[in-house]
């Protein structure tokens, strides 16, 4: 009984982590570029609910500061800052 118990916990814990992910709430970082050559170098713009706003806002950023033909832009879905790689780390990155 204790071992039926034990599998069928198991097994709920399990596939809730397979399944249970979808909700997580999306959150997407503008990343700008002043050079588009040097992407080791960028601004964090902020953080938008869609990728369509992260794009929308990065171009503007762009026009705004006068870099719509040298710089660029991404928008990285979830991401944290890394200390010891002193950079955002994205679970997804696009344009």
């Amino acid at each position: 009984m204790k071992k039926t118990i034990i599998i069928s916990s198991l097994a709920i814990f399990v596939l809730s982590g397979c399944f249970g992910g979808g909700n997580q709430k999306q959150e997407w970082t503008a990343l700008i570029y002043p050079d588009k050559n040097n992407t080791k170098r960028s601004k964090k713009h902020g953080i938008y609910p869609t990728l369509e706003e992260c794009k929308k806002e990065s171009l503007l950023e762009l026009e705004r500061l006068e870099l719509s033909s040298r710089g660029d832009y991404q928008c990285g879905l979830n991401c944290t800052y890394n200390e010891g790689a002193q950079m955002e780390v994205c679970e997804k990155l696009s344009k």
